[in-house]
């Protein structure tokens, strides 16, 4: 992460944050050559504007960025972060006009400005650092950027380098750094500790499918977290088109938020006794490739008619939730990759959810808007639920007709949970064109306002 933190120091740049409508009477405050440079240089503290003012020996004496209107603001991420995208290498310091309820999340956009995937590549990024305002605290900060970074770049790794045992990998790692706790089902043991569905949608890669349980925490109330795994999601036998098979390495961005999320937990030491589990697979093809019409077991026992095995992700889900239930802990969360349908509602940009608490709906709302990351709730609509239920086994993996299919999906993956305190998300996991710290590429969705919720949701 080449943007970083430092300490006050002689050498930093004053960086002041301009709102549009506060210019006239910022520029009266300041010296004459100030107000002339800027005025002469167009400055107007349009959002995203930067201008660097000249100090002594042809130095930059200070920064100034534009900050736009609030109307302006409300409609991008991070809003300094456009200003700071533009700065020359150097550090910097905010100066003034930062509000006070912004600083934290603005300073950790600055942060993100600097992330870069370069696993591939020789070029390096120049060096930026910030003193933050006071009473931000950095620490944590510092923590949302790491498990922030995590996150993208388990979803931007090619799947060549993100197969379902670098995941494992990656989660075992993750796991050592913290003192958690590693195990995973492998291979034709899933069917010996009866996880059926995760094997059969796995089993005709050539990396066999598993099951990632990591544990951590010994005090406060138990979180279990749910991601889905699929590495690479040909559709199976029901092939995707090429132009929807693209972007399929991210289908495992479910996988990735929960372990970003994780790292933020276990980095931040709260008191809880947290459970990961990662269904890890890819949807292959092959001549032992599960097949549109299978009536498929699961591990609680419900049968499940296969309609499309390009809807494989609820599949290997319904096996971890319903592990992850029998330990009744006192809160549920899964994330998926799991439907177009909900990118169709809601956009790319917006990470809806399901419960049925409204408490844990009004937390998480909450949390959201205050640390922009937004979400919105989607309802388990009791009238779908004939939707899933086809004529032959118990459920049905692909209802017909099109409509609502992010909640028949959610329907689906709650008939593995018995507990109302269950959320689920339903996230895209990809930012689709480049933007101040958020670049074209994998993106944490709904991590951040879960952490901010928690100790709600919690009773923390």
């Amino acid at each position: 992460m080449p943007y970083t933190f430092a300490e006050e120091n002689a050498d930093a740049i004053a960086l002041h944050v301009i709102e549009s409508d506060a210019l006239d009477a910022w520029l009266s405050a300041q010296d004459e050559a100030v107000a002339t440079w800027a005025r002469l240089n167009g400055f107007s503290g349009t959002l995203g504007q930067m201008l660097a003012v000249p100090g002594d020996g042809g130095r930059i004496g200070m920064v100034l960025a534009g900050y736009g209107t609030a109307e302006k603001r409300a409609r991008v991420h991070f809003p300094l972060a456009h200003a700071a995208a533009k700065l020359p290498e150097g550090t910097y310091r905010i100066a003034s006009g930062l509000p006070d309820e912004a600083a934290e999340t603005e300073c950790l956009g600055w942060m993100l400005t600097g992330y870069r995937f370069d696993r591939y590549k020789s070029k390096s990024t120049k060096p930026h650092a910030l003193v933050p305002p006071a009473g931000v605290d950095t620490a944590r900060v510092e923590v949302l950027a790491e498990a922030e970074t995590l996150i993208r770049d388990l979803v931007n790794t090619p799947t060549a380098d993100m197969s379902p045992a670098d995941l494992a990998a990656a989660a075992e790692t993750l796991a050592k750094a913290h003192g958690a706790t590693f195990d995973t089902i492998i291979g034709d043991d899933l069917l010996e500790r009866n996880f059926p569905l995760i094997h059969t949608v796995g089993r005709a890669s050539a990396t066999p499918p598993r099951l990632i349980d990591m544990h951590w925490g010994e005090v406060g109330p138990s979180l279990t977290l749910v991601g889905k795994g699929v590495c690479f999601d040909t559709g199976g036998l029901n092939l995707k088109p090429a132009g929807s098979m693209s972007l399929m390495k991210k289908d495992m961005g479910g996988a990735a938020t929960v372990l970003g999320l994780a790292q933020m937990i276990m980095a931040l030491n709260l008191p809880v006794r947290l459970r990961v589990l990662i269904p890890a697979v890819e949807n292959s093809v092959s001549s032992n490739s599960f097949r549109p019409g299978d009536v498929l077991a699961s591990r609680k026992g419900l049968t499940i008619e296969n309609n499309n095995t390009d809807a494989e992700g609820r599949l290997v889900l319904a096996d971890a939730l319903a592990l992850a239930d029998e330990d009744s802990p006192d809160l549920i969360v899964s994330m998926a990759t799991l439907t177009g349908a909900a990118r169709v509602a809601v956009g790319s940009d917006i990470a809806p959810f399901f419960t049925d608490h409204d408490a844990l709906a009004t937390a998480l709302s909450s949390a959201a808007r205050k640390i922009d990351d937004p979400v919105w709730r989607l309802p388990f609509h009791e009238a779908y639920e004939s939707k899933i239920e086809p004529a032959i086994a118990d459920l049905d993996n692909a209802p017909t007709g099109g409509f609502a299919g992010s909640i028949t999906a959610a329907l689906f993956l709650r008939r593995f949970v018995s507990q109302s305190r269950y959320v689920h998300f339903d996230i895209f996991a990809w930012q689709s064109t480049n933007a101040p710290a958020r670049p074209k590429g994998g993106v944490g969705m709904g991590a951040r306002a879960l952490l901010e919720a928690l100790p709600e949701m919690l009773g923390l």
